[in-house]
């Protein structure tokens, strides 16, 4: 499946980069607890048995207006560039369509790069530039108009950020980071409802794949240490397809976060 979505998945508009998800982060994000293996669909062809195509789901507990509804999240539909012109994506999607049905499921939530009816919602990308020479000279930015690149770069400079009391999650936080990360997602219209397991697979740290970061606040009246702050980002590299030096654009991408709301005192 690496070698399938690396040759295949999805590029930008030039042709100039693809996604290159790992196989550490392919396992973190399609074997979830209670994933079933009759959701994750391949097809196979020629003496080698070569992967040609697939199309992945992963059951999530959704929140609709406050109804439960058991979901099913669709991702990584990707057909091998010789077999474009042949149909093969729509017979996937009606092939996990009906998978996912016999398990009394249904409802599916997926993204697209292009708008497909009826939308729920919608995303912007921003970004913050970490190596913004790098990415000037791979074609993934440009140098704004009346900039000098040693100007840009002293004005994309990351500033030193000193918070005592931030250090990386780590397995006793589960329950707190549970409860405060579901209570916040409740301020929304739509969301996912974590288990603790479902929070230990997706935000404990992961090298390479998932960081997450607690904030400790004063000591309780018990003599805990609440965590009141979380945040988390993955790593999505992708591939520089036409550089004669740079391979690879790692990218952080922001993942779950929640602050503890404070008085403007503190």
């Amino acid at each position: 499946m690496y070698d399938l979505l690396v040759q295949n998945y999805v590029e930008d508009d030039d042709a100039m980069f693809r996604f290159d998800y790992s196989k550490e982060f392919l396992r973190w994000a399609l074997l979830p607890p209670g994933y079933n293996p009759d959701w994750l669909i391949g097809v196979r062809a020629g003496p080698k048995r070569k992967l040609f195509g697939c199309i992945t789901g992963i059951p999530v507990t959704m929140y609709l207006n406050g109804r439960e509804v058991n979901c099913a999240e669709i991702n990584f539909l990707c057909v091998h560039k010789k077999l474009r012109a042949k149909r093969l994506a729509p017979i996937l999607i009606k092939e996990i369509t009906r998978r996912v049905n016999r398990c009394d499921i249904w409802q599916a939530i997926y993204t697209a790069g292009a708008t497909i009816p009826t939308p729920i919602t919608g995303a912007q990308y921003w970004h913050r530039s970490l190596n913004p020479q790098k990415l000037i000279d791979v074609g993934f930015s440009s140098l704004p108009s009346g900039k000098t690149m040693t100007k840009y770069v002293k004005e994309n400079r990351l500033r030193s950020l000193q918070i005592p009391e931030m250090r990386p999650m780590v397995e006793s936080d589960l329950a707190m980071v549970t409860e405060l990360l579901n209570n916040h997602l409740r301020n929304f219209k739509v969301h996912i409802h974590f288990t603790l397991d479902e929070v230990a697979h997706f935000l404990l740290p992961r090298d390479k794949v998932v960081y997450s970061y607690c904030v400790d606040g004063p000591r309780d009246s018990d003599g805990k240490i609440p965590v009141i702050d979380f945040f988390s980002f993955y790593c999505l590299p992708s591939q520089i397809l036409r550089h004669p030096e740079h391979k690879i654009l790692n990218v952080a991408y922001s993942f779950y976060n929640f602050v503890t709301p404070r008085s403007t005192q503190e």
